[in-house]
């Protein structure tokens, strides 16, 4: 039976019959860590941001093998959700470290993102490649850090056929809404964007372009070159300026 059930596992005493893996167990915020890879909505108190990261690859409607690192959709969609009606939460800033994954459910993060009303930056580190892409360009303002890359290529299907015509349609609204909202919500244009996906000779056995830090800036496609510092300055420069315009 357990000696304390009403403690979190920060209060619980040092009990030597207790093993480390309960106490992480029990702890809501470590629970938080483990299962959304995030910790729990600030309180005014600690901060008005509230961070979401988005790795490895997108999960959306095909469960992917254990031992990818993944991030889910239907975790992501929820928080965005709540981080608009919490009045504690001021701005949202959004990571971005994935190899891309499921096209619907990256693009449902991104449009959900973009439609927001309170100021969203987002910074891209290590990578932000496929249908990252369209998240990463879904704040008010986007960043990428000096290093990082994004891979623009078309979308596709796994084998060597397109079976009926019906597929290929489908493949070519999809990669249609995908472009659409790149070039809505970035700078690039449209021939600059395609330049870039159908490029051939660049990516080994496919199609496509991987820019890499300051040419994405110089694309249009991301705002500025930085890290977390200056993500965080412009996060904050943007809540200040949504205050001023709010009815007094």
């Amino acid at each position: 039976m357990d000696s304390y059930p009403n403690l979190t596992g920060d209060q619980l005493p040092n009990d030597p019959n207790k093993s480390e893996e309960t106490r992480l167990t029990v702890d809501p915020t470590l629970q938080a860590i483990q299962q959304l890879g995030v910790a729990s909505v600030p309180s005014a108190q600690e901060s008005n941001i509230h961070c979401i990261t988005i790795i490895g690859q997108i999960e959306g409607h095909m469960i992917l093998p254990p031992q990818n690192k993944t991030t889910k959709y239907e975790h992501i969609i929820p928080q965005l959700v709540a981080a608009e009606q919490n009045s504690k939460i001021e701005g949202l800033l959004i990571i971005l470290n994935t190899v891309g994954g499921d096209v619907e459910a990256g693009l449902a993060i991104a449009e959900m993102i973009s439609t927001m009303s309170k100021p969203k930056v987002t910074l891209v580190l290590g990578g932000g490649h496929s249908i990252g892409v369209p998240i990463a360009v879904s704040g008010d303002v986007s960043f990428i850090a000096e290093t990082a890359t994004m891979t623009i290529h078309p979308i596709r299907m796994n084998g060597l056929v397109i079976g009926v015509p019906q597929s290929f349609e489908y493949l070519d609204k999809m990669q249609e809404r995908v472009t659409r909202f790149v070039i809505a919500h970035s700078g690039i244009t449209e021939e600059t964007f395609k330049g870039l996906m159908f490029k051939t000779g660049e990516l080994a056995r496919d199609i496509g372009t991987t820019v890499i830090g300051a040419d994405a800036v110089n694309h249009g496609l991301i705002d500025k070159v930085g890290g977390i510092g200056d993500a965080l300055q412009q996060l904050r420069n943007l809540i200040n300026d949504h205050k001023d315009m709010l009815p007094k």
